[in-house]
């Protein structure tokens, strides 16, 4: 992998990293104002009524990434006819795209009670008109997100920090004003709303000043084209349903099953947003990258930025995700307080373990999706989300929300288990070593942290915070699985660019 192209990896996850830091910071500031502000119920409608509107999203068919994969494409074979054409077939298509989610919308808020019977009655009145604006503001952004996949594609992944980490901070900031100051529900759904219009102006600004070549043009759409994104979308919306069935239907489905556990389960869920979102900033700044060397047919860089990409990731995941496992209690009861830390403790749990299973994927996702071979390993998203639905059916059906959780994590092995000894064998153009990949980049970072897990689960039976043999523990695990890290964890490149880099701050 070429150093140009390293940095700009580098760049552009700093500035992915920036904008999942702030929709991380959202997702962890937000939680503590609105469990204290608005009684369980209510904030479990709340997010109830996020999730719902968020389903919009599934309806843009990765249509996003496609137009970031064919700029990024485009550019660099200087054909930018066909550039323009798929931009504007996306546009096009996103439009009809929104006008079946509103249709949508509206029929979900008719028939909403027949969904959420444990829902008290006295609610159904404001989250329908809060779904319906929450809802209709998404879907009438659809056609937006061809600007933000526009700068994915030209590599200004600051620019898209911005217009899309802002309006969400914002948005955050009144949502909480609004409801410690007794506002309802219908109020924060239409601070939401205008928020979210708002946004869509700044993307349509920032499109014409950053990228005025790129020309939207009815004339401009194709037939050719669609077929084209058609083709390249088809697996991506695979995964993207998959994905729903895997994880986007939890809250609905406790929703239904175990309504009184809403609130809980959201809570243990935004926190599990922290990694997840910073996980995908980083790998997701990989996609046009990986564009750029498949269209330089250098399979050998591509393998490698799998095998270097998913090391780095296991131990950031490790980094962010053991803390969660073995302190859950501890850390909720000072983030949302005591009840909602007896409730959500083991919810976070199971979805931190099985974040970190499916996570540990994200590289080599990413790097499908940039050399467009997506549409070759779709059996194993098919597999996980029937698993998964299937199993967070029955199991919350006896369990509640703990069976829901569970499906999730079960869904987690299934995927990296179905990937790592069937679809990496598929994979064409992309040349690795499946196990080099399992040992090198799965288990030794898993075994370098195993000092601070035994630290970690030491302690629990040391008693009190202020007791020293805590903090000597701790910091003796710590060394340990740092030493572990340095001399075996990371490779002989890995150290020599950390070196340079350490000298590099001494001047």
């Amino acid at each position: 992998m070429g150093g140009s192209v390293r940095l700009t990896i580098a760049k552009n996850a700093a500035a992915n990293v920036a904008r999942g830091t702030a929709s991380a910071l959202v997702a962890l500031a937000v939680p503590p104002f609105l469990t204290r502000a608005l009684p369980p119920e209510k904030y479990g409608a709340w997010v109830l009524v996020s999730q719902l509107a968020a389903y919009v999203a599934y309806l843009e068919f990765g249509i996003h990434t496609a137009v970031g994969r064919f700029v990024a494409h485009g550019n660099e074979r200087s054909d930018f006819e066909h550039r323009n054409r798929i931009v504007n077939t996306a546009f096009a298509s996103l439009s009809a795209a929104g006008l079946l989610a509103m249709m949508l919308i509206a029929l979900f808020v008719a028939i909403l009670p027949r969904f959420f019977r444990e829902m008290p009655a006295g609610l159904y009145p404001d989250v329908r008109i809060a779904l319906a604006l929450v809802g209709g503001s998404l879907a009438l952004g659809l056609p937006a997100s061809v600007f933000s996949g526009i700068f994915v594609g030209i590599q200004r992944y600051d620019i898209l920090a911005v217009i899309l980490a802002g309006p969400r901070i914002l948005s955050a900031v009144l949502v909480v004003v609004i409801a410690r100051h007794g506002g309802g529900i219908p109020a924060m759904a239409l601070c939401t709303a205008g928020v979210t219009l708002a946004s869509y102006a700044l993307q349509w600004f920032m499109y014409r000043r950053y990228a005025p070549d790129i020309r939207l043009s009815p004339q401009l759409v194709s037939r050719d084209a669609a077929r084209e994104l058609a083709g390249y979308c088809a697996s991506l919306t695979v995964w993207s349903f998959g994905m729903l069935l895997v994880s986007g239907l939890d809250l609905l489905l406790v929703g239904i099953f175990d309504f009184e556990k809403v609130a809980f389960y959201a809570v243990a869920a935004s926190l599990v947003t922290f990694f997840v979102g910073l996980q995908n900033a980083v790998f997701s700044a990989m996609i046009p990258s990986t564009a750029v060397l498949h269209a330089r047919g250098d399979s050998w860089a591509l393998g490698r930025m799998v095998i270097d990409g998913t090391r780095y990731g296991m131990f950031l995941l490790l980094l962010t995700g053991i803390p969660l496992l073995l302190a859950a209690k501890p850390i909720l009861r000072i983030w949302v307080g005591p009840v909602y830390a007896v409730q959500a403790a083991v919810f976070l749990q199971v979805l931190v373990a099985a974040n970190i299973v499916r996570l540990s994927l994200a590289p080599y996702a990413a790097t499908l999706v940039g050399t467009g071979q997506q549409r070759l390993v779709i059996l194993i998203p098919i597999v996980e989300a029937i698993a998964n639905l299937l199993i967070s059916v029955m199991a919350g059906y006896y369990w509640g929300a703990l069976g829901v959780a569970f499906g999730t994590l079960c869904g987690a092995f299934i995927a990296l288990g179905g990937h790592v000894f069937y679809s990496m064998r598929r994979t064409t153009g992309i040349r690795f070593s499946i196990r080099e990949y399992i040992v090198r980049s799965l288990l030794r970072p898993v075994l370098c942290a195993l000092p601070v897990v035994l630290v970690l689960l030491i302690q629990n039976t040391l008693g009190d915070l202020r007791d020293p043999m805590r903090l000597l523990t701790l910091l003796l695990g710590g060394t340990v699985a740092a030493y572990c890290s340095w001399r075996w964890g990371l490779i002989g490149s890995d150290r020599e660019r950390i070196l340079a880099l350490g000298r590099l701050s001494r001047l």
